[in-house]
């Protein structure tokens, strides 16, 4: 190898690094978003035997506790206004 292209390699290695960086922020990103989808998978799998068996209080159960996990708003009570 000449000493150019050693040269060129040396130049290319921060933004080498650099985009590794980015690359690995992605991968977490993506590995967060795929967790996040699998607990709702479980929770749309969870609701659909209640809702098959029409159990509305285990419905609204299932649904607060999934809410609650996601630091949305609470539900409003069924039947309240």
């Amino acid at each position: 190898m000449a000493l150019r292209d050693l040269a060129r390699v040396a130049r290319k290695a921060p933004l080498l690094e650099q985009r590794i960086v980015a690359l690995e922020a992605e991968v977490q990103e993506c590995r967060q978003v795929n967790l996040r989808l699998a607990e709702l998978m479980d929770v749309v799998a969870e609701l659909l035997l209640p809702v098959a068996q029409q159990d509305p209080a285990r419905v609204e159960e299932l649904l607060a506790r999934y809410h609650a996990s996601v630091g949305g708003p609470p539900r409003p009570e069924a039947g309240a206004t």
